[in-house]
């Protein structure tokens, strides 16, 4: 049984407000003599932790830790791992992606529900070897936007009744596990086309619309334990006027009175360009009742800015020692994180099972599939030429002729990511494929990626839904086009008449 360890208020004003910051670390800048200076100058003066990204599994668990025996307090070790730790660090683990989850795992079926566990049980057991102690996951979004450039596939269903449902099962698993789970983007970004990352997204939804969905999965993960929550770069008109991020009516009002948290309240980064036309980012950030300031630009200005702030009386002192005390009962539980053995051969086959679960056939015409004989596709590929390049799709039907072929593969291929401003494919490919689909006598399309590209061509004979691109994926697809493996997938989402 773990002993929880208590922290003292540090008596320095500079090094509580430190504590209220989650700085950049980049894992693959750690043998620069200068740069692993720079963030022992950070854990010296209290930086309350810091978010990861990139690095290699054996040297940057050895670095964190050598940080963290530098530390007065335990340091917040975040990291953006919603696909597995393998999503930022060499070397460790992938998961599917949440869609991908939920296409692959019925949460009615007790066998599915126990693969799921077992899967977020690998994923914790890797995140604490590698020493990340605060996963920003579960993406409580419902994705109800299909054109959603930065959501999308990163969210569990466009049902609020399945997201909730997988997110409270992450939730469990890693606070179980002793890590300090993270919801996010509340009040809900999943009903936008715009990318926080470019621009602020604005929810015009009526307060009956968003408590009935964005809203749901949150109270869900308040009543199911989560420790910390992360507010969006959001613009919600039917709660306030002024970007979620700055509103007390959210995040006082809202989280903290009406739906009853008491755990942390983390900003999204707060280098996203979705406030840059307001100002005093960590003052009003602060005052709204954020405790924790997640990835400034600049740390020592945030820094300054609100040592400053409270000396001139706009943040009241009280203010940032509530949230440093928040902070610290958080922390106590760190000081005794249990080992745990990360069986990471175990996990990639665990990872590769469900990945081959979720792929889903949308739609059939009988007697297409499976695929046989040396002239069975002529392969088209489209989307993003970066995530194709290397397909193991061009060695399985990549000899064929399209042109001349009876039946035409056509293989999408798109992905979720920051500052891409599209999670989907342009309308000049849209008309090249619906040109090649309606000249081909049979057609297969494939999406690895968004689903949703799927819904502009229902004229195909097939259409299957990958929902991610990597080489494990498209080798399950392959597989079941060839009839080794059958389709096991439910689509999570609805696509405008097609499919579920």
């Amino acid at each position: 049984m773990r002993r929880n360890v208590s922290f003292n208020m540090p008596v320095e004003l500079e090094k509580r407000i430190c504590q209220l910051v989650i700085s950049r670390l980049n894992g693959d800048q750690i043998r620069n003599d200068a740069y692993v200076q720079t963030l022992k100058d950070l854990v010296a003066k209290g930086v309350g932790g810091f978010i990861v990204f990139g690095g290699s599994r054996g040297e940057l668990g050895d670095f964190i830790h050598e940080l963290q025996s530098l530390a007065e307090v335990p340091l917040f070790i975040a990291s953006d791992i919603e696909r597995g730790v393998g999503q930022q660090i060499d070397g460790a683990g992938f998961l599917p992606c949440p869609m991908a989850m939920a296409a692959a795992l019925d949460r009615k079926n007790p066998e599915d529900a126990a693969l799921l566990r077992r899967a977020l049980d690998g994923l914790a057991d890797e995140a604490l070897d590698s020493g990340i102690n605060m996963p920003l996951i579960p993406v409580m979004d419902v994705n109800q936007e299909p054109d959603n450039p930065i959501i999308c596939t990163r969210a569990f269903s466009d049902d609020p009744e399945t997201v909730s449902w997988f997110g409270s099962e992450y939730i469990r698993a890693l606070e179980q596990a002793g890590l300090i789970s993270c919801a996010k983007h509340f009040p809900g970004h999943g009903d936008t086309v715009t990318d926080s990352h470019i621009a602020l997204p604005v929810i015009r939804k009526s307060l009956k619309e968003l408590t009935g969905t964005d809203l749901a999965p949150f109270v869900k993960a308040v009543g199911t334990g989560v420790s910390s929550l992360m507010v969006g770069h959001l613009a919600v008109p039917c709660l306030d006027e002024i970007p979620a991020t700055f509103s007390r009516k959210i995040m006082q009002g809202l989280l903290r009175e009406q739906m009853g948290f008491t755990g942390l309240i983390v900003t999204d980064a707060l280098d996203m360009n979705a406030l840059n036309n307001y100002g005093d980012m960590p003052v009003k950030c602060l005052n709204a009742g954020a405790d924790v300031l997640l990835h400034p630009a600049d740390v020592s200005a945030l820094v300054n800015r609100l040592l400053s702030a409270v000396a001139s009386g706009e943040v009241v002192e009280d203010t940032v020692n509530k949230a440093v005390g928040r902070i610290l009962k958080a922390k106590e539980r760190l000081a005794r994180l249990p080992q745990r053995e990360a069986d990471y051969d175990g996990n990639r086959g665990l990872s590769s099972d469900i990945a081959g679960r979720s792929i889903t056939l949308v739609k059939n015409t009988p007697g297409l599939l499976p695929l046989k004989g040396k002239n069975r596709a002529g392969l088209v590929v489209a989307g993003d030429p970066g995530l194709s390049s290397d397909s193991p799709l061009f060695s399985e039907f990549g000899g064929v002729d399209a042109a001349g072929s009876e039946t035409v593969l056509v293989a999408i291929f798109t992905t979720v990511a920051a500052w891409r401003e599209s999670s989907g494919i342009s309308n000049e490919e849209r008309e090249r494929i619906a040109a090649i689909i309606k000249k081909a006598k049979k057609s297969i399309l494939v999406s690895f990626g968004s689903p949703y590209v799927l819904r502009y061509f229902g004229e195909a004979d097939i259409l299957i839904a990958a929902y991610e691109s990597t080489h494990q994926v498209q080798e399950s697809v392959i597989k079941r086009l060839v009839g080794e493996k059958t389709f096991m997938g439910r689509l999570p989402v609805k696509l405008n008449g097609v499919g579920r």
